[in-house]
């Protein structure tokens, strides 16, 4: 075995024993879906680019004028119809090469995937870094929920609003038409209107907090996630490719075989790089997502917190200077959109 093969550097490989009997086995949905992902990834056929010549470079045949000039012979022309003939046949051989290609590297991960999940192979590990990956994905449900919920916050509290708004129209309606009761009419319209302008305030500081933590797990979150299935796929492919070469390595060493072990020789090191270079992204990532999503939450913690607890007490100037303190800017009276729209 060569040193390639049995360097995992911070990995291991994990065995996975069996006794034979998987009729015991629970149905495992997952990896239905793991192979629907070994599939779904097909050659691209559209990037198969002409090699044959005739388009786009010198097209062959044509004699330079000089040359005809100091001779009096006829170069003859090739029949177009032939050149056309070879550029198709060109490009239906490279096509095949692809779809081949993509056919043995399915195969290859299809036995391996279902290696690994009925315990007959065995899969290389980084721990520290699937424990990470772990988190996140655990983290991305949680932060879910509480978008979820702080979405339907705001919608319940803007339902509120306008409840007070036309609850406080109504107050001034009556307080004009009802000279006996027009003081009492008048202060409750003036208090709706107030906790109306407040609650105005506190959904902007709101909004801007469900937007952000949008951002941050439908985008920066899911952007590493995106890395990280590529990163899966690669170790995949390279657990394939590994065995693959394992096996060629315990057979026999005949001329026909060691032309093949070489051939999977190159093939395991081709995969063995791309999965090391993910592996290293998906570190970087990683560390990169956890300082910004501290840094984020950090601050959309604060603003929520100093908001919310503003807008309860009845502190209509910490409410305002809170928005101020986060640059949260609100549309102006009479616009379009509700005023808790836009943020900044």
């Amino acid at each position: 075995m060569s040193d390639g093969i049995m360097s995992k550097a911070a990995t291991m490989e994990i065995p996975i024993s069996s006794n034979g009997d998987t009729g015991s086995l629970p149905e495992d949905d997952s990896l239905e879906q793991d192979l629907q992902q070994v599939m779904v990834s097909g050659p691209n056929l559209n990037e198969t680019s002409i090699v044959s010549g005739g388009y786009g470079g010198t097209a062959e045949g044509i004699i330079p004028t000089s040359t005809i000039k100091g001779s009096g012979l006829h170069q003859p022309h090739p029949s177009p119809a032939v050149g056309g003939e070879e550029v198709v046949r060109g490009i239906a051989v490279e096509k095949f090469d692809i779809v081949k290609k993509w056919g043995i590297n399915t195969y290859k991960c299809t036995k391996q995937l279902i290696s690994e999940r009925f315990g007959r192979g065995s899969r290389t590990v980084d721990l520290e870094l699937e424990t990470q990956i772990e988190l996140l994905r655990e983290t991305k449900r949680k932060y879910e929920c509480v978008l979820q919920l702080a979405r339907a916050f705001t919608n319940h509290f803007y339902s509120l609003v306008q409840t007070q708004h036309a609850l406080g129209d109504a107050f001034a309606d009556l307080s004009q038409k009802s000279p006996e009761l027009q003081e009492e009419f008048g202060y409750n319209a003036e208090t709706q209107k107030l906790l109306c302008k407040n609650g105005e305030t506190l959904l902007g500081a709101v909004n801007f907090f469900v937007s952000s933590i949008n951002t941050l797990v439908n985008k920066t979150m899911e952007d590493t996630l995106m890395t990280v299935k590529q990163y899966e796929t690669a170790r995949l492919e390279y657990d394939a490719y590994r065995t693959d070469l394992e096996e060629l390595s315990m057979g026999p060493r005949d001329a026909s075989t060691l032309c093949r072990l070489d051939a999977a020789q190159s093939q395991f090191q081709s995969h063995k790089d791309k999965y090391e270079k993910l592996r290293a992204d998906v570190a970087i990532k990683l560390k990169f997502l956890e300082e910004n999503k501290i840094k984020v939450m950090h601050k959309q913690l604060l603003l929520f917190h100093n908001a919310i607890s503003a807008y309860f007490a009845g502190n209509q100037q910490q409410l305002e200077q809170t928005l101020k303190q986060f640059n949260i800017k609100l549309k102006t009276p009479g616009a379009e959109k509700p005023s808790w729209l836009e943020e900044q």
